[in-house]
């Protein structure tokens, strides 16, 4: 297959200051694959890192963002070139469709070592650091040697694979809650990960799944996802329902996937005593909260969740299957030259559910 010299590709500059460019298609190197984007998904910390909100503990373009890049780290391709080795490493071949993890492990750190690759303590996170992991927002981009890679079944629709990493993230933030047959689980936040953790939360087989969230078409969503009841936290008081539901104890577990500072103090509210909190959100600064709830009053189980390893064969599964319906949470699909647009569709979540671009 005889590749461009050159592809259109979204560059970070600064804040506000994303350009569409034109640079060179990467060369695969040993060990490296280069696929052609299909379809790219817009993320929330890729909206508040745009608008400048405080992603990774930066007042403007965080340290970890280094400029200039191509942003986008939820993406599917289709594999046009192989380094020397990558197709029996990885079991591709050019044709096939293909995603890449959206961390680029070390291997060599004492987390990767461990297994614990998702905490790689050099955390290369495509679309964040540039020429080590650029990101999806181009025509084509690379996955390099030290990645990890799966095959994507070409009878998920392009739009919708392009889902496999939030939906990842989704699985690892439901496993880390602990979910126990019967319990009652609240998930706040009806974003796409949030809707994709509704899904994933009702194979637990939990007694009663509440969803939390502001916007009525998300809220309903979350009805024709799983969930058995969906509340308007805008709506009265919500930690009072879900007290009333529950004999005043409150819920067992409760999943933050808001971003919103508020929506902390909530679960701890409406959490029971020895209950599970799951913070998976990038908050877009720091959220205060009284502690004493979570040792003196409650004794409750904290739990981060950050990406979703050893989750995409799942997550792929999941969508292939139907158990997640994609259909419903892909809403808009825009062409790479309007990301400006796309951008903006997102952060105000009025009617979009996830944005795609394609280049």
């Amino acid at each position: 297959m005889s590749l461009p010299k050159t592809m259109k590709a979204v560059r970070v500059y600064g804040v506000r200051d994303y350009r569409l460019e034109e640079v060179p298609v990467p060369t695969p190197g040993p060990g490296e694959v280069l696929v052609k984007v299909l379809a790219s998904g817009i993320c929330a910390s890729d909206v508040k890192t745009y608008l400048g909100a405080r992603v990774w503990g930066s007042a403007e373009i965080a340290p970890y963002i280094q400029v200039p890049v191509t942003p986008g780290h939820e993406f599917v391709g289709e594999v046009v070139a192989l380094g020397e080795g990558a197709a029996e490493k990885y079991g591709l071949q050019v044709g096939d469709w293909a995603v890449s993890e959206q961390i680029v492990p070390c291997w060599k750190c004492r987390f990767c070592q461990r297994g614990q690759y998702w905490m790689c303590q050099r955390h290369d996170i495509y679309g964040f650091i540039k020429d080590r992991a650029e990101g999806s927002w181009a025509e084509y981009m690379r996955f390099p040697a030290n990645a990890i890679n799966h095959q994507v079944p070409r009878e998920i629709p392009a739009e919708q694979a392009a889902l496999i990493e939030p939906m990842a993230c989704a699985i690892h933030a439901v496993e880390r809650g602990n979910i126990q047959l019967g319990d009652t689980v609240v998930i706040a936040g009806m974003g796409p990960i949030g809707l994709g953790m509704v899904a994933v939360a009702r194979r637990k087989s939990p007694g009663l799944l509440i969803a939390l969230d502001m916007k009525p078409h998300r809220l309903q969503l979350a009805l024709e996802m799983g969930a058995d009841l969906a509340i308007d936290v805008s709506q009265g008081d919500a930690i009072q329902r879900v007290l009333d539901l529950t004999e005043g104890y409150g819920c067992d577990v409760y999943i933050e996937a808001t971003g919103a500072g508020p929506a902390v103090g909530q679960g701890l509210q409406m959490i029971r005593r020895l209950g599970t909190f799951v913070e998976f959100s990038v908050h877009a600064g720091p959220v205060a909260v009284d502690w004493s709830i979570i040792g003196d009053q409650k004794e409750l189980n904290i739990h981060g969740s950050h990406l979703g390893p050893y989750a995409y064969p799942l997550a792929i599964e999941y969508l292939r299957k139907g158990i997640i319906q994609g259909a419903k949470l892909v809403t808009h699909v825009l062409p790479l030259e309007r990301f400006e647009e796309a951008l903006e569709i997102a952060h105000s979540g009025e009617e979009s559910v996830k944005v795609i671009l394609k280049p």
